[in-house]
């Protein structure tokens, strides 16, 4: 954008030799240092614009698209304007070359513009290649340590040792659900295993899987929780990390009072393209030691396939948190 206004101004500059007022000279070149601005400053804002827009990591044929002619007819416009107002205010063209003049100025002004363009278009889009090969390294490594950090929350002493006790006594008590325990147990420890390098699954083997986890906390806490499933299933298709919503159930109950005296209600919603998990809020008096990385793992994890956010809303009676739900395409 600079060139093209340098390109304007020895055009202004060759219409001021005409006139023999310093005057003249000095409006044309105060002429053309604001063309230069102007056309840098709204090219600059545009590039800003569609930035946000049409990333040229997400869609890069779009933002040529939309790039090249906004650009270009803004160039256009700003040449335009300009040279009607050095026309009107600075140097009065002559009448048989007028528009010709005109013409010329745009002309040039549009292919300077075109050249810097391509350059600029050219020099983005390969920066930003360079940057998203990076990020998917770093993706690649920051989505194995999540994997791995959620098995390790999963397949800790601390969740065996309460299953184990909980397996323990239904063997004197009750062997038929005893078995039924192992078996839902199983489930559990095989969904994890099977999807530890998963990027993304579906909402329905993200159900079953949960339908089995909540299995092993219903029998753990008996009535004093609920769980409640409102999913549609044309919703069962849609992709979330895997282990997502598990990881939302196991903070509402490490967090809240889950007793006789205060249930603690967890509902499961799918509403538009979000799955949503609430919980009456009764936070623990004595509040178990956290890291606090779950659902900031949740975050940054779903910032690489979606720009859609997690939404975190808390209030007097509950605390919801909603999770993008994702489409194949």
């Amino acid at each position: 954008m600079i060139v093209s206004g340098v390109i304007v101004s020895f055009l202004l500059e060759t219409l001021a030799k005409n006139q023999e007022e310093q005057g003249n000279r000095f409006m044309a070149i105060f002429t053309s240092v604001v063309i230069t601005i102007l056309a840098w400053e709204g090219n600059l804002w545009i590039d800003g614009w569609l930035d946000k827009k049409h990333p040229w990591v997400v869609s890069p044929v779009k933002r040529i698209l939309w790039h090249l002619p906004l650009s270009l007819f803004y160039s256009a416009f700003v040449i335009y304007v300009a040279m009607l107002a050095f026309n009107k205010y600075v140097c009065e063209l002559p009448m048989a070359n007028k528009e010709a003049f005109m013409l010329s100025a745009v002309v040039i002004g549009v292919l300077v513009s075109i050249i810097i363009l391509s350059i600029e278009i050219s020099t983005q889009f390969f920066t930003n290649w360079k940057r998203s090969l990076v990020e998917v390294e770093k993706y690649k490594n920051e989505s194995l340590q999540a994997q791995l950090q959620n098995l390790k929350d999963q397949v800790n002493p601390h969740f065996l040792f309460n299953n184990m006790s909980v397996l323990s006594s239904l063997v004197y008590k009750d062997q038929d659900k005893a078995v039924d325990f192992i078996n839902q147990m199983s489930k559990v420890y095989r969904y994890l295993l099977d999807n530890r390098n998963s990027e993304l699954v579906s909402l329905d083997s993200e159900l079953i899987f949960i339908r089995s986890y909540t299995y092993l906390l219903q029998i753990r806490f008996d009535t004093n929780i609920v769980f409640e499933f409102e999913v549609e299933d044309a919703k069962r298709q849609l992709l979330l990390p895997p282990m997502a919503l598990q990881v939302l159930i196991e903070n509402a109950i490490k967090h809240n009072e889950v007793s006789s005296e205060q249930p603690l209600t967890i509902v499961v919603s799918a509403r538009e393209n979000y799955l949503e998990v609430k919980n009456n809020l009764q936070l623990r008096v004595n509040k178990e030691s956290s890291c606090k990385t779950g659902l900031q793992n949740i975050k940054d994890r779903y910032g690489f396939f979606t720009t859609h956010p997690v939404e975190v809303i808390q209030n007097q009676n509950s605390f919801i948190v909603k999770i993008p739900l994702l489409h194949t395409s």
